[in-house]
């Protein structure tokens, strides 16, 4: 049995064609020219799902259905999109729309976030437990909420908008309208934030060689970096974005208590050099410090396929 997982991004379509076990046997990768409206995005879908069937040697009656994991707000039930902010989505059939153009009936869609955390569940670090929760580092923070070995979506379909909960109500202002989110303080893009500014007061910093003496040449890897190697500004920045990661995983487990956290997207390439400091803190300020059970926090193993094998696990 075979399905087929599409990755929708603002720039680019990712297809491909997913076995049983979880196992990607061919991918393509398609530009989504999004600015020419919903329905040439859904027909690059259905040209980049039929590449993906031939490339690996299938036709469209050996895949058991399509799943569709994308940005926004996505009515699972219904198959539309209710709205994107990335991608040109209002109340868009777009299961209907996929199905019609490729034969195949069955069409599921996800946000994107949710999708990933389905992906984990079914076939990552969170396969085996019941309740778990994905957590993408990037751009923003995203969040997926399995319970029961499904997809927590909430009565409207738009629950785990979980970079949006606010750890610091005099922080940085946020494109929703508060202050503080807590993407704005733990995500790749606040990291790099963080590490300008702290190079603005510290020229001696080993991250200005890192980065070629190129305030635009900072990234996420750039205060890691430099603290491995002894730096003190690049140091003070990791722990800061230890600090405030953590908050936000303490809430989520004091709120939800999940048997597993695992944590994707760039950053968490850090592996444990990230992730050791941020069980320790969490450890000492959850509410659940002194019961023997302890929500595990560990990196998801999906990479960057985490998108289309998300996908690909919609229907089961």
């Amino acid at each position: 049995m075979y399905y087929l997982g599409i990755d929708l991004g603002g720039t680019f379509i990712k297809a491909g064609v997913v076995d049983e076990k979880g196992g990607i046997i061919y991918k393509e990768s398609f530009e989504t020219e999004a600015e020419k409206g919903a329905d040439h995005i859904a027909e690059r879908i259905a040209f980049a799902c039929l590449a993906a069937i031939r490339g690996a040697g299938l036709s469209a009656k050996d895949i058991e259905y399509i799943g569709v994991a994308s940005p926004g707000t996505a009515d699972s039930e219904k198959g539309i999109m209710i709205y994107c902010s990335s991608l040109p989505f209002l109340n868009y059939p777009l299961s209907k729309k996929i199905a019609s153009l490729t034969g195949i009936n069955d069409v599921y869609i996800e946000n994107d976030a949710n999708a990933a955390a389905k992906g984990e569940s079914s076939h990552g670090r969170a396969k085996g437990y019941a309740t778990s929760i994905m957590v993408t580092l990037g751009t923003g923070i995203g969040g997926g909420i399995i319970i029961g070995g499904k997809i927590y979506e909430g009565f409207n379909f738009a629950a785990a908008e979980i970079g949006h909960m606010v750890i610091d109500p005099q922080g940085p202002p946020c494109q929703c309208g508060r202050k503080g989110c807590w993407e704005k303080l733990a995500s790749a893009t606040s990291l790099i934030r963080m590490s300008r500014e702290e190079m603005a007061k510290k020229p001696e910093s080993l991250m200005w060689g890192l980065c070629g003496n190129d305030l635009s040449k900072v990234d996420a890897k750039t205060p890691f970096d430099a603290s491995r190697l002894g730096d003190e500004a690049g140091a003070a920045v990791v722990e800061k974005f230890v600090f405030y990661l953590s908050l936000g995983l303490i809430n989520l487990i004091n709120l939800l208590q999940p048997e597993i956290i695992t944590i994707g997207g760039g950053v968490s390439g850090e592996g444990e050099y990230l992730l050791e400091p941020v069980r320790k803190i969490v450890e000492k300020e959850q509410y659940s410090r002194y019961g023997d059970k302890k929500t595990l926090i560990v990196k998801a193993a999906l990479g960057n396929d985490a998108g289309i094998i998300g996908a690909a696990s919609l229907g089961l």
